[in-house]
């Protein structure tokens, strides 16, 4: 599929945000920045916050994303072609580097936590990495005239990655780190979107059933498992309409489509 291209500074990008947040991931302004960002954030309600985190849950995602599954396939495309990465550089991050929460370092009395108690495995951020892989893929998907109206693609994944700090699971580091690894798998994502052919954007394609099968997964785990945060539980039933209903909208697509008599070959 095409993509237009993507200025060579803006690989740059990622290395730059890492190296400019140095001093908030190896731990020089901690606790008290976190603790700071905590407190600042306390007097919004609780939901807001645990919804924000769902843009960086999987599911979460999946169901916010569903009805691009008809109005622009490419789109939904260009993230799941970044996901592969953004798992690779999650677990890598956790699987090789043991960094305590801030529950497990600062004193709960002086922070809010919302939701689990967590203590370990902390860096990267994981919702993070993923709001951001998925911001970058999609917005350098699309089109480049007009692209900068989307900016606030970024501007949600942001938001996701404060909402980390405000419910207490990980340090202002821990989600430098997520934007950092988030971008650099959007932009590896969409080097492989541009392999992909576009056979795989009409909605008779096996692949897009296939991804259609996993959000019919997506409504069962929405409406049967809480996502990350007991709160979350209104907006879950809210998301799996959503997907209920991009659904509805393929499988119409699908029997529009296979109803169609074939064009007759040219020439």
């Amino acid at each position: 599929m095409q993509v237009s291209p993507i200025p060579r500074i803006v690989w740059i990008l990622p290395l730059v945000v890492f190296v400019l947040s140095a001093p908030l991931w190896l731990h020089t302004f901690e606790p008290t920045t976190f603790v700071f960002i905590n407190t600042l954030c306390a007097p919004v309600a609780a939901p807001i916050w645990t919804g924000l985190s769902m843009l960086g849950n999987a599911w979460g995602v999946l169901a916010v994303t569903s009805p691009l599954l008809v109005r622009s396939p490419r789109l939904l495309w260009a993230w799941l072609c970044a996901a592969p990465f953004a798992v690779l550089f999650a677990r890598l991050g956790k699987g090789l580097i043991e960094s305590p929460r801030p529950a497990a370092v600062v004193d709960n009395a002086q922070m809010r936590v919302v939701g689990e108690l967590l203590h370990n495995v902390s860096m990267p951020s994981g919702h993070t990495l993923t709001a951001f892989a998925v911001a970058t893929a999609i917005y350098f998907a699309l089109p480049a005239p007009g692209r900068a109206k989307h900016l606030w693609l970024f501007v949600l994944a942001a938001l996701t990655g404060l909402s980390r700090i405000a419910v207490g699971a990980h340090w202002p580091g821990d989600v430098a780190v997520g934007v950092s690894l988030g971008l650099l798998a959007g932009l590896l994502g969409t080097r492989l979107l541009e392999r992909m052919d576009c056979v795989h954007s009409q909605p008779t394609a096996w692949s897009l059933r296939a991804v259609a099968v996993l959000l019919v997964a997506t409504v069962y785990t929405l409406l049967t498992e809480a996502q990350d945060f007991d709160e979350n539980q209104p907006l879950q039933y809210l998301l799996a309409l959503v997907v209920v209903g991009s659904l509805y909208a393929f499988g119409r697509q699908n029997w529009v489509a296979l109803r169609s008599p074939a064009m007759p070959p040219k020439g």
